[in-house]
């Protein structure tokens, strides 16, 4: 079932790229795996995706531990607290959701131990949602020029989320906002940052993302389906 729902997946990003034009190579999908058990990500990772995306450090550690392989790519997309940088530095491929510099800092200082770069998107807030966390967009500049700063930290992109929506649709002026943004931070040719990356789109509205130019789409539901939570 995982498989076919990737193949259906796959098959979307294709469609909504051929659509606006784009080159379905040039969007990376995440599975996320959030609440799903390891063997998840082994039929993932057999049905061809190599990029995984968890919210919170522990359970990423824990799955992280248990699926060793050399083809698999972590991405940390959840909120990141300073005091939990150090157990993911080693190892983490992308970290999307860094929204201001003490975390910036703490993981300039963890890759420094840890010999190597870590990749970062700045998280921007584009919704009126407190639920949610991220710079706000009149301040992401700034934010980027401070991260750019510290050393073994590389600015890859941005990131944000969509509101809460039956309608794809509603997302799309959050997205349009954060391509935008991406367009302003690019003409201040900071030093060592590079806009690549935008990670936007979820299930329920991953495709209005990828015709605002998401190059990164944080797929979970549509892969393993609902989620079940304890309680």
């Amino acid at each position: 079932m995982i498989a076919e729902n990737i193949e259906q997946v796959q098959r979307r990003i294709r469609e909504a790229c051929f659509r606006c034009g784009r080159n379905p190579d040039d969007v990376m999908l995440v599975a996320v795996t959030k609440t799903f058990p390891s063997d998840a990500v082994r039929e993932a990772l057999k049905a061809g995706v190599h990029d995984f995306g968890e919210n919170y450090v522990q359970e990423l550690n824990e799955k992280r531990n248990e699926v060793a392989e050399p083809n698999l790519r972590w991405h940390f997309i959840g909120h990141l607290q300073t005091n939990k940088v150090k157990y993911i530095a080693e190892y983490v491929h992308l970290v999307h959701s860094v929204d201001n510099v003490r975390v910036a800092e703490e993981l300039s200082k963890r890759a420094g131990r840890a010999n190597r770069d870590i990749d970062i998107l700045i998280e921007v807030h584009t919704t009126d949602e407190a639920t949610k966390y991220g710079v706000q967009p009149e301040q992401a500049i700034d934010l980027v020029k401070a991260v750019a700063a510290y050393p073994r930290v590389r600015v890859q992109g941005l990131m944000t989320m969509g509101p809460f929506s039956d309608d794809p649709n509603d997302s799309r002026p959050s997205f349009k906002l954060v391509a935008d943004l991406r367009r302003q931070i690019e003409r201040e040719n900071i030093p060592g940052v590079s806009i690549r990356h935008l990670s936007m789109g979820m299930t329920h509205d991953f495709e209005v993302a990828i015709e605002e130019g998401a190059t990164i789409v944080r797929i979970g539901t549509a892969i393993f389906g609902e989620r079940k939570y304890a309680g």
